[in-house]
C-alpha cells in the first residue's frame, strides 16, 4: 500500500501537466502577448521580433526581414527559414504551414521541412 502511494505522490505532477497550447495571441504596437487555453499567459515577445504571420495552438510564425522564425507555444525559436525559400505564409495549422512561391503551393512541418508541393490555381 504504501509503494502505491508513493508511485501515485511521484506520478501526480506529470498527470496533472498540460502541454501548453496558444488560443490567442493579443498584439500591441510594442508587444505580442501570447495566451494558453486557460487565458493564461505563456509569454510576451517584443514586436521588434518580426510581423506576425499566423499561429496556430502549438506554433507561431513572425517574418523579419528576409526571414521567418518559427516558435513552440512555449516561446522556444523552433527554425529560421528564409522568406526567398519558403515565398509567402498563407496559413498556419496545428504543426504545419501552407507557403505560395511563385506558382506553387508548399505545406510544411514545423521543423522546416516539405510536406507536400502542388500547383497553385491560376
Amino acid at each position: 500500500m504504501k509503494k502505491l502511494l508513493f508511485t501515485l505522490l511521484l506520478l501526480f505532477p506529470m498527470l496533472t501537466l498540460q502541454a501548453q497550447s496558444i488560443s490567442y495571441i493579443e498584439t500591441t504596437s510594442a508587444w505580442y502577448y501570447i495566451y494558453d487555453q486557460n487565458g493564461k499567459k505563456i509569454k510576451t515577445f517584443s514586436t521588434n521580433i518580426g510581423e506576425l504571420q499566423g499561429y496556430s495552438a502549438s506554433i507561431l510564425i513572425v517574418k523579419n526581414g528576409s526571414w521567418y522564425y518559427i516558435y513552440d507555444a512555449k516561446g522556444n525559436k523552433i527554425k529560421t527559414l528564409s522568406v526567398s525559400y519558403v515565398g509567402t505564409i498563407l496559413s498556419v495549422s496545428g504543426d504545419t504551414f501552407t507557403s505560395r512561391y511563385g506558382s506553387w503551393i508548399y505545406t510544411w512541418n514545423k521543423d522546416g521541412k516539405i510536406i507536400q508541393r502542388r500547383a497553385a490555381a491560376s
